[in-house]
This record gives C-alpha cells, structure tokens and sequence, in this order.
C-alpha cells in the first residue's frame, strides 16, 4: 500500500499499483519513526519541538537513492531508512529510533498495511454479493434441475442455487471483517517484546510504558494492542488472515465450477463478447474463460494458507528472520490474488446469461421419473393400489429408461402413461403433476426471505459503494 491505502480502480490490471510488494510502505515506516516521538515527548522525555518539527516537515521527503545505498552498505532495510531519515533530519537524528526495534516498524506497519488491506476487499467483495443478490431475485421462481453427485435430483430455481453461492460469500465478508476488526498492533514493546529498553528511558516507570503504548497504539487507529510479544506480534495472526482469504478463494472457485459446468450444460453462461474468440482453432467454442481464471487463481491463494502455518510453527523462542522473506510474500500475494479474483466475479456477475428453453428441455428429460410418486399418490387418492400402480410405473419407466440410454431418445414416460388405460383416472391430473413449479418446494420463498433477512442488513454499510462497475483489460 505504498500509496496509504489509495483505493483500487475497477481494472484488474492495475492492482499491483496499490498493493505493491508487502515491504512496508517507506511512507509509513517514516510516520512510525516519528509520532511516537511527540508522544514520549508529553511523557516526560527531553525531546524538543525542534527535533519533532524537523522529522515532521520531512515526511515526504524521502531519498529513495540514498536509501537503497544505505541499504546495500548495511544489509538491513530499517536502519537504511533510519540513516537516510537522519540525514534529512539532523537535529533529530540523535533519537530517531530511541528504544525501538525493526519490528516495531516492521510489524506495526504490517499491522496497518494488513487493516487498509481489508478495506480494499471488502466493499468489493460487497458489490459480488449485490450483483448476485439481484439475479437470485430475477429468477427466484425459475425452475431447473438440482443435482446432487452430478446426478438429476429433485428441481430447485435458479435463484435458490445463487442464493448458495452468496451465502457462501456472505460469510467469507463477516469472516474477513471480523478478522480485520480484531487486529491488534504490536505497539510498543521492544526488542523481545518485555518493553525493558523503554522502562530504562522512563526511568523505571511502568505507568509512563504503558501509556506509550497504548498512546501510540490509539495513535496508529487501533483499538488495542498485544500484552504479549515476543520480537513480533504472533504469527498465528497472518495464519487468520490468510484463513480468510483462503476461505474466500475457495467460495469463487466452487461458484466458477458451478458456472463452467452449467457452461457445458448451456443453461448458463459468463460474458462473451461479441468479437471474443473461444478457440483459435474451433471458431464454434464459447469457452468460460472468466470463471477458469477465476478457479485457476483461486487454487493458488488457497494453497498460500500453507506458507503461514509453515512459518508460525518455526518461529523459534522470541522470533528467528526466516519468517520475513516469506511473509513480503505470500501477504501481498494473497491479497492481490483475492483483489483480482473479486474484480473479475463481480464482471461475471454482472453479466450472467441464462437460457430457460435449455432448462426446460432438460427439466422436461428427467422431471416424468420424478413425479412418478406424485402419479402414484394420485392414482391411490382416485381408488387404486398403491403396490399395483407401483409395479406398472416400475416397468413402463424402465422402458422409457431404455429408449433414453439405448436408442438415444427422449424420455417418453409420460406418453406411455397416458397410453395405459390402467392410468385414465387420473389422465386429466398428468399436466397438473408435471409442473415444475410444484416441484421446487420453498424455493422462491427461500430466496426472498435470505435475501430481506441476511443479505440486505449485511450489505448496508457498503451502500455508497455500489454502483461502481467492474471491468477487465485482458
């Protein structure tokens, strides 16, 4: 977030401007330098309104030349910007850094970077959810076949099948907003995190040490700050970041299978342009691309959960180094990957094509040997056998059971019901049983109801952010 947490435009291929690499934001690496100092200077340490003015008037002035030879010469990236601070300020160069360790920059700007972090995903992640709240609602009454194993099973609606994507969705959103509120920054907490350099400065004051704590940690906009530290905040805390995000890409990839199966199927397809090309060499093909983007990427932000479990497990006593390579990483990885997985599902969203006559087509090849048990219940109400409807049904589906897998026909069950005089009681009831709207249960209720209940209240807050489109340069 080398720009402060600059909002992302809707273009997917301008989102590593805004992230960056996850070395902290030299911005605010300078910013922590300075503001701890007008606090411990309110605290009773000599610092003067000159020293805090000179670091406060040369915030943006940053020598990235300089530092990058400081760097070179040193081997260590916040002392570089230490000396090169201090160049910049030489009155206040005597204490810049005073009691402080590099992971009191370090992890604190991790900590920050991480908070504004969420903030870029979740109106995002909100705007998927309102694309596809608004198609669940569309076709909430429209009915089509529910599988289960890939396998023709009881009809639901197009509307009740998004609705278990959103859901999805919607917890990812509370999952990610609630990790992002319960992040705690490092504060101030020295080298192996027993504040010992800071009681030295105060002169064994432990009430003035907390209050710079907790100061700076208000200071820095969070609610609280860790007891206990080591040298860094725990890494079981990337390990809940990177949970989430894990979580998230595992949503968009079951969402993006759905849709490139119903691809197969066509009963539904993403946005395919008019001059798109499919294939360079089947000029016929209207291959989902989008989605297979979409669960290509997903697969790698999943698997990026693994590096912070490795690198927790390791971290040896108060900390070892080996976390930091990794963690430049696969953070900055995992949230741009998420960025760029939200960007291009919120332009499939937005563009879902559905196609009712191949639903209905494939609704009418399975639903006659679904509603054999309503065709049963009926002929049982109008005086039959249950046992004896049963046998015949059996044979004459097993039948047309045939014609379907042997000769490659369509599904005549209910033509040959209608041709048995066994079933002319209920002959005139065959159009009523066969609706498929009697089929879907509470499907539209369902809908209507998860929509108003939980998906309304949970995109609220990001009300101002709706309406901005998204498009991809691919």
């Amino acid at each position: 977030l080398s720009r402060g947490g600059s909002r992302l435009g809707s273009r997917a291929k301008n989102t590593h401007r805004n992230y960056s690499c996850w070395c902290p934001s030299k911005r605010l690496i300078l910013r922590l330098l300075y503001f701890v100092f007008p606090i411990v200077q309110t605290l009773g340490l000599p610092i003067t309104d000159e020293q805090i003015q000179e670091m406060k008037s040369n915030l943006d002035n940053i020598d990235f030349k300089m530092a990058a030879e400081e760097e070179k010469r040193l081997r260590h990236d916040v002392m570089a910007h230490v000396h090169t601070f201090g160049h910049c300020c030489p009155k206040a160069a005597p204490i810049i850094h005073l009691g402080a360790t590099s992971c009191y920059v370090g992890d604190n700007t991790d900590l920050i970077i991480l908070r504004h972090a969420f903030d870029l995903l979740l109106p995002k992640l909100a705007r998927v959810i309102s694309r596809l709240a608004d198609f669940a609602k569309e076709r909430a009454d429209l009915p089509t076949l529910g599988f289960t194993h890939f396998q023709p099973a009881q009809l639901t609606t197009v509307g009740k099948r998004c609705c278990l994507w959103i859901q999805d969705l919607c917890m990812d959103l509370q999952n990610l907003k609630r990790v992002q509120d319960g992040l705690r920054f490092r504060g101030v907490k020295g080298t192996t995190g027993t504040q010992a350099s800071f009681l030295q400065l105060f002169e064994g004051d432990h009430h003035k040490v907390e209050q710079l704590d907790k100061m700076v940690t208000e200071k820095a906009g969070f609610k609280r700050a860790f007891i206990i530290t080591g040298q860094t905040y725990t890494r079981k805390v990337d390990i809940e970041v990177l949970s989430v995000l894990a979580s998230l890409g595992a949503s968009v990839h079951k969402i993006c299978t759905d849709i490139r199966l119903l691809a197969n199927l066509k009963e539904m397809e993403e946005p395919f342009e008019k001059q798109q090309i499919g294939s360079s060499a089947m000029p016929y093909k209207r291959n989902p691309m989008r989605s297979e983007r979409c669960c290509s990427l997903a697969r790698h932000l999943m698997t990026l959960l693994m590096d912070p479990l490795q690198t927790a497990s390791v971290q040896w006593f108060e900390r070892t180094l080996d976390d930091s390579a990794n963690r430049r990483i696969c953070l900055a990885e995992a949230f741009l990957t998420a960025d760029t997985l939200l960007i291009t599902l919120q332009n499939i969203s937005e563009g879902l094509v559905v196609y009712p006559k191949v639903i209905e087509r494939r609704i009418r090849q399975e639903l006659p040997f679904m509603a054999t048990e309503n065709i049963i219940m009926a002929m049982v109400k109008a005086g039959g056998s249950r046992q004896d409807c049963h046998e015949k049904i059996r044979v004459l589906s097993q039948q047309a059971a045939a014609v379907v897998k042997q000769e490659g026909g369509d599904n005549d069950l209910i033509e040959r019901i209608r041709a048995d005089a066994y079933f002319s009681p209920i002959h005139s009831q065959l159009e009523h049983l066969l609706d498929p709207s009697s089929f879907t249960g509470r499907a539209s209720q369902q809908v209507q109801r998860f929509l108003e209940e939980e998906v309304h209240p949970l995109l609220k807050p990001y009300g101002s952010v709706m309406k901005e489109k998204a498009e991809l340069s691919l």
